[in-house]
């Protein structure tokens, strides 16, 4: 990059960081009412502005699949011509792109990219149940009991500051992060996907006119304009005006961000998510819930993609569910048992218990009791939502025990891992580490704490 561009890039970013520390400040002593009335200005703003909004995200699908299109005739230019790959210097460039293009901008993609009515008021309505929760910050966590008896100390919630949140192209983020953000108590600085800017910007014009309306700092929240890569480094890289980073994305993204941050960061990887159909089971619930968990909406986080069966039910139930999706149009890829039941079974690769499809396919195997569902799960689970469907009760208590994910859920869908259903408004994703926020990470997660020590002239001898 030229080096007085780059340098112009960093410019700004600092600016904002700037912009929001000082926002910050504001923001986490303003009462509850204040923060309320922006979030329900916001999605007054968001159902009114709706197409506006419907308008700047076609412009972003259009040109995503305008990116497709010309990838797919890239492929077409060169298939069969030799010659002409020989004789052109760029020509396996051109191909490696426009295969990136066409795998990255798959259908599951697009579904999460895509704004409709429906989904710009479930937006609306998420930003009114955000405004509807308590106020996490000034809650009193704890009264503790010190040594002396001339002293109180209480434990009291407090944001964590500035937030930058760094996200892929699901232009809903933008409303919920700047909302969790607002509620706590905390400025951030946005940086959504280059492929839904146009989305975002519409998004952010409604969630800056609720802050106005209610009388606060416009630079509460950010949206990166700058879409090169060089900005999300530099953001990285701003621990004097940045407390935490918050990924949400691909596994690609996360793991970048946790090597280059300077700052610390909320680790969100890929959804690896299980369900292990125990011997003792409801057959009419676990295909309720199977189904519900694959093919409601593949692209999520919390899809499933692997499905264990028990040996004992591996003949009966195992050949029923196989059946069922793929007639619902789920490829399935499984191991010798679960490919015996139907010659349209791809064989399950080692790669494949590995992997988060994020698309209408699944991995089916069979294994021999609950230790080993368990054993599978922790050798190739991501720590984020695993599930049990039996009516065992000590092997439900096991198994809840034993798995070490995030979420861990019984006779229900794994598509229930999400913040709004759990109660908590909106989530800005689903924490797989184990510090300080872990599953969905909602406004209380995005707070810390400080000690209040009260004493009476008190001195320590």
């Amino acid at each position: 990059m030229d080096p007085a561009k780059l340098e112009q890039i960093k410019t700004a970013m600092n600016k904002m960081g700037v912009a929001a520390q000082k926002a910050s400040q504001q923001l986490a002593i303003a009462p509850n009412n204040q923060k309320n009335k922006a979030l329900t200005t916001a999605a007054d703003l968001l159902v009114e502005r709706t197409q506006n909004l419907l308008e700047a995200n076609s412009e972003d699908v259009r040109q995503i699949e305008k990116t497709v299109a010309d990838a797919k005739k890239t492929l077409s230019d060169y298939t069969g011509n030799a010659e002409r790959l020989l004789s052109e210097p760029k020509a396996i460039d051109a191909l490696q792109n426009a295969v990136r293009n066409i795998n990255r901008y798959n259908p599951a993609f697009i579904d999460r990219l895509t704004l409709t009515k429906d989904s710009i008021k479930n937006m609306a309505q998420g930003l009114r149940d955000i405004a509807k929760l308590d106020d996490p910050v000034g809650r009193n966590l704890a009264e503790l009991k010190p040594r002396s008896d001339k002293l109180q100390i209480h434990r009291v919630s407090v944001p964590l500051g500035v937030i930058g949140i760094i996200y892929e192209s699901r232009p809903n983020v933008t409303a919920d992060a700047g909302a969790l953000c607002l509620k706590s108590g905390n400025a951030c600085i946005l940086r959504g996907g280059s492929d839904s800017h146009r989305s975002s910007m519409a998004i952010i014009d409604c969630l800056k006119a609720g802050l106005e309306a209610a009388k606060l700092d416009p630079n509460c929240i950010q949206l990166v304009e700058e879409t090169d890569r060089a900005a999300v480094n530099h953001l990285l890289t701003m621990s004097d005006t940045v407390d935490v980073i918050v990924p949400r994305g691909g596994k690609s993204l996360v793991k970048v961000i946790q090597e280059k941050s300077k700052i610390p960061v909320f680790s969100h990887l890929e959804g690896i998510n299980h369900i292990f159909v125990d011997k003792e089971f409801d057959e009419e619930k676990a295909i309720k819930v199977i189904v519900n968990s694959k093919l409601r909406r593949t692209g999520v986080c919390g899809a499933l993609e692997t499905l264990l069966i028990h040996k004992n039910v591996a003949e009966s139930f195992g050949a029923k569910i196989t059946k069922i999706l793929l007639d619902e149009n789920c490829e399935v890829r499984g191991d010798e048992t679960i490919q015996a039941f139907d010659r349209r079974v791809v064989k399950a690769t080692k790669g494949d218990w590995n992997t988060e499809y994020l698309a209408p396919i699944i991995s089916i195997g069979v294994v021999d009791d609950l230790q080993a569902a368990i054993t599978h799960i922790q050798s190739h689970g991501s720590g984020h939502t695993d599930g049990i469907i039996s009516e065992n009760r000590e092997n439900i208590t096991e198994f809840q025990r034993r798995v070490d994910s995030a979420i861990v859920v019984v006779n229900a869908s794994t598509q229930f891992a999400d913040g709004g259903e759990f109660g908590m408004g909106a989530e800005i994703g689903i924490s797989t580490g184990r510090m300080h926020a872990r599953g969905p990470v909602g406004v209380e997660q995005l707070t810390t704490f400080k000690y209040y020590v009260m004493g009476v002239g008190t001195i320590r001898g």
